[in-house]
């Protein structure tokens, strides 16, 4: 846990306060009853799930200098928008003066760290389907920080030419698709619904549920897709797979996925409270479909990057989007 003396740790709070919008009703980053600065901060899962991407967007260039300036992202494993939102705000950070390491972990541990102030904040956190028992668990050591994208959906996804529309079409085309329906990691929450929603909700038990791993599922699809065969696959949005491969998500007229979902950050306590233009900056960050799929394209495709260098994937991106960063601070995205 990060320490300041009493007379940093007063001006921090008055900046905290500042950066929840001046102490007005509609702040992001923090307060309620768990006494972080701003009176109606998202308390439980629920909460987490409707927020707006644009409702807390602040002007953070004119704050005050943080005077903590080492930060540590949590970044989940097997997610790539994680990646790809973590590695964007390390650059913009640095470049207004901080020090920042992006270091990765499976879901649980990094919320539990982001509780005990040892990660400073996540930006992977899906609600209202995918991580409410996070929330429920950690959610009054968490600070909301804002969401930044409102149109995430767990899906189970094909090769766009073949037969099945929809989930339900399933169980009659096991052998088209070779009787095998491949998943990611086991501990995913995209993994959990799979198992305990779409498959009793549509009775896929003729299908090898493949668990394994997030990279093992993609080279399946390429191969496939070099093969010319039929293929089935968990998989969410937003995702780079669909700029990569021809895939179509199936219908789920059951609902067994889930609905669209909200990204938002978390941060600590103590990031939220001693960091507060750091904590700003990330409330402010708004992505679309366009934008996000490209900036993970050049992260995660062997036509680019191929997960080798994500500093590098963003400042390729960023330079292409030189407005970006002087938006993001200023509140003007979205």
């Amino acid at each position: 846990m990060k320490k300041v003396g009493l007379s940093a740790l007063a001006l921090a709070g008055a900046l905290f306060l500042a950066a929840c919008g001046g102490g007005t009703d509609n702040g992001a980053t923090g307060g309620g009853d768990g006494g972080n600065g701003c009176a109606d901060r998202p308390e439980t899962a629920a909460d987490w799930g409707e927020c707006t991407p644009t409702e807390y967007l602040e002007d953070a260039s004119g704050m005050d200098e943080d005077g903590e300036k080492e930060l540590t992202i949590g970044a989940f494993n097997g997610w790539d928008e994680s990646f790809a939102t973590a590695h964007l705000l390390k650059a913009v950070l640095e470049g207004e003066g901080y020090t920042v390491s992006v270091e990765a972990f499976e879901a649980a541990p990094a919320f539990a760290g982001v509780a005990r102030g040892d990660i400073d904040f996540v930006t992977d956190v899906w609600m209202p389907v995918t991580h409410p028992q996070y929330i429920d668990e950690f959610g009054s050591d968490l600070v909301h920080l804002g969401c930044w994208y409102d149109n995430a959906k767990l899906t189970i996804a094909v090769n766009e030419d073949s037969p099945a529309q929809s989930i339900a079409d399933l169980p009659d085309l096991a052998d088209e698709y070779g009787g095998k329906l491949y998943g990611i990691e086991a501990g995913a929450g995209l993994t959990k619904v799979t198992q305990e929603e779409a498959i009793p909700t549509y009775g896929l038990d003729a299908y090898e549920f493949v668990v394994s791993s997030t990279p093992a599922m993609l080279a399946q699809v390429d191969r496939a897709t070099s093969r010319d065969e039929n293929v089935v696959v968990t998989l969410w949005r937003p995702h780079w797979a669909y700029a990569s491969w021809p895939l179509r998500d199936l219908e789920d007229p059951e609902g067994a996925m889930g609905g669209a979902e909200v990204i938002s950050s978390a941060g600590s306590t103590d990031f939220a409270e001693n960091n507060p233009k750091a904590a700003q900056i990330v409330t402010n960050l708004v992505l679309g479909d366009d934008e996000l799929a490209e900036l993970q394209d050049y992260m995660m495709s062997p036509q680019h990057f191929d997960g080798a260098d994500h500093d590098a994937a963003v400042e390729k991106w960023l330079g292409e989007h030189p407005d970006f960063a002087e938006q993001l601070i200023a509140g003007e995205l979205g």
